[in-house]
């Protein structure tokens, strides 16, 4: 989700746990009975606290291996599933849920407190392979000033998008390896249909979208709103990110301004939920159960928002005033589902790759 949620980078020294990843070539967990490794992509962020405490009350160390945009580190957690990396899977999320699935990634166990998670965001209740940890919803985010000085309206609907006062201005990730790419994707699908998004991709592109790999490179380095994006010179206002991304850019801003430098186009969003679950071949699953009955607190469900920019999934959860300020929720995001995504969803990256990266 986690999102928006991805501006982990602004984060680093501001009291996160972002960054343990150092031996993410590894495989097979820590072999310690007293680690429990959690595998995740680049946005996982937890206070120091929060997770100290669960380590001190748990007897558990935790370790982080962090494998690039959720797209990789799904594909590379199926690969290695034999020999995992660790013990917990965090960050895949609805568009990818079935192809985890199929390749008998998770094994079967019902967290602590799984009976809190909010009814809509449940699924595979018959197994309990995965457990929901947040949501958030994927949407172009936009410069606001940049359309103040061109005197442009920025977009506010994918029909937008296409027009050619938009030309040029977009960029967004690769629907094949980024979770925000595919969900982008998925939300064009749901908005025109499995036979109208191929028209609609072809009237994108023909109107200069850019495609990179991942979300940091299209926040951080291609998008002109974004803090680190003004430093490295990135010049594309409109980018696929994250409904709550605007918070970040306010919260880690040093003087902080009194509104947000970056705006949501809402009728571009796409509802995005995040599980983690416990490898099927996990070295230490009593471990790795302790952690999900973890991320289930509601001291780390209410500590995710200012971290990962992400919505809880708990009920009665609550989400910090200055979040909900400058990052409310979509009030009706596209969604998809899952046996649809299931089902098409190869096929659909497939027929994009060709569409849109040849």
């Amino acid at each position: 989700m986690s999102i928006t949620k991805k501006v982990t980078v602004l984060a680093v020294g501001l009291g996160l746990v972002t960054l343990s990843a150092c031996g993410s070539s590894d495989s097979g967990g820590s072999g310690d009975p007293k680690t429990v490794t959690l595998v995740s992509h680049d946005s996982w962020a937890v206070s120091k606290n929060v997770l100290a405490d669960f380590e001190k009350r748990s007897g558990y160390k935790v370790k982080v291996l962090k494998d690039g945009d959720a797209g990789q580190a799904v594909n590379k957690a199926i690969l290695t599933r034999d020999n995992p990396q660790g013990d917990v899977f965090f960050g895949v999320d609805n568009t990818l849920l079935s192809r985890a699935l199929d390749n008998d990634l998770f094994q079967s166990y019902e967290a602590k407190g799984s009976d809190q998670v909010l009814p809509e965001y449940r699924v595979d209740q018959d197994k309990h392979r995965v457990t929901p940890i947040d949501t958030g919803d994927i949407c172009v985010n936009y410069d606001k000033a940049y359309f103040s000085e061109h005197k442009l309206t920025p977009p506010t609907s994918f029909d937008d998008l296409i027009k050619p006062e938009y030309k040029n201005l977009l960029v967004t990730e690769n629907a094949s390896t980024s979770s925000p790419g595919l969900g982008f994707l998925l939300g064009t699908a749901a908005r025109y249909g499995g036979d109208g998004w191929q028209d609609y991709w072809k009237k994108l592109k023909a109107n200069g979208v850019k495609v990179v790999d991942g979300w940091e490179q299209a926040y951080n380095e291609e998008f002109s709103g974004s803090s680190t994006g003004k430093k490295t010179g990135g010049d594309r206002p409109l980018v696929v990110s994250y409904a709550s991304s605007p918070p970040a850019e306010v919260i880690y801003a040093d003087p902080k301004p009194t509104t947000a430098p970056t705006g949501v186009a809402t009728g571009t969003c796409f509802r995005q939920v995040e599980y983690a679950g416990l490898l099927s071949s996990a070295s230490n699953a009593k471990g790795g159960k302790a952690l999900l009955d973890f991320l289930l607190t509601k001291e780390f469900q209410q500590d995710m928002p200012l971290n990962m920019f992400v919505y809880p999934v708990r009920e009665g959860a609550q989400v910090p005033a200055e979040f909900t300020k400058y990052g409310p929720q979509a009030k009706d995001p596209q969604t998809m589902d899952p046996a649809e995504i299931a089902e098409n969803r190869d096929q659909w990256v497939k027929s994009w790759t060709s569409l849109v990266l040849k």
